[in-house]
């Protein structure tokens, strides 16, 4: 564990900051997140560069694992769960995606998939030794079997998709919205957050962040249409956007931890309860 590093400014504002009320943290915390959306849609104009910067930086995440894991040779603090979940819903998106776009979208996503099958590989067999299974104890079926059931239940409505590919498209994006589960609860039953880990999952609140940016600003623009893209009164997208904001707050509050953590020089520190 580092030692702090002084009463620099940084560490007297962080601390300070931990101090306040949680009601002042959520206000400052959505001040900043307006202000981010603010800067966001006053700087990019397409806003499609949302999703390719998005999945850019869960690539660049991706990296980072598997840096750790070829550098340091293990895997410890790693969710072995979260990488099967992760494959499965850019399988699922890539499958979709090369029968409708076939675009950069899909380039992008088969380097995330390769590159977590890559990890996943050395997770199973390479690096076995060191993976820690009793901490990753949140069962794959608990994950998939209900988003299976959503996406089967309400998809989009779209004339050109068969409905297998509705139903895939609609799994893929309830399921990243949870993938990420198991990693936090990892992390919790170790009550740490370790160096590489974190960038990941931090990466990971960044990207959540910039694709919910797209559909805030989206909502915004055409007065809260976008709800109903994809026809009808098929409330796919409304499910999946309340999955991401939820998914997103529990990353916002990991990113702020993270964040005090690095700054103070605590990268392996215990975790909030």
């Amino acid at each position: 564990m580092g030692a702090k590093r002084g009463n620099s400014p940084v560490n007297v504002f962080l601390e300070r900051l931990t101090k306040l009320p949680i009601k002042v943290k959520i206000f400052l915390g959505a001040l900043l997140g307006v202000c981010a959306l603010v800067a966001l849609k006053l700087t990019i104009m397409n806003h499609n560069c949302f999703f390719i910067v998005s999945e850019a930086i869960h690539a660049a995440g991706i990296i980072a694992l598997i840096y750790k894991l070829f550098a340091l040779k293990t895997c410890s603090g790693l969710s072995l769960i979260t990488q099967e979940l992760t494959a499965l819903f850019l399988a699922a998106r890539l499958s979709c995606s090369t029968f409708i776009e076939a675009n950069v979208h899909t380039v992008l996503d088969l380097i995330s998939l390769m590159s977590t099958l890559l990890v996943i590989w050395m997770m199973r067999f390479k690096l076995k030794s060191s993976y820690i299974k009793d901490l990753d104890n949140l069962r794959l079926y608990f994950v998939v079997v209900p988003v299976a059931i959503l996406a089967i239940l309400i998809h989009p409505f779209i004339f050109s998709w068969s409905l297998f590919l509705r139903i895939i498209w609609a799994f893929s994006l309830y399921l990243e919205a949870v993938s990420i589960l198991p990693q936090l609860r990892f992390m919790q039953n170790a009550k740490m957050i370790e160096t590489f880990t974190g960038y990941y999952v931090f990466a990971l609140g960044i990207s959540r962040f910039m694709g919910l940016a797209y559909w805030i600003i989206q909502m915004y623009e055409t007065g809260g249409g976008r709800f109903y893209w994809g026809g009808g009164n098929y409330f796919w997208f409304l499910a999946s956007f309340i999955a991401e904001m939820v998914q997103s707050f529990i990353l916002a509050d990991f990113c702020y931890y993270y964040m005090k953590s690095f700054m103070q020089g605590q990268l392996l520190r215990k975790m909030p309860v």
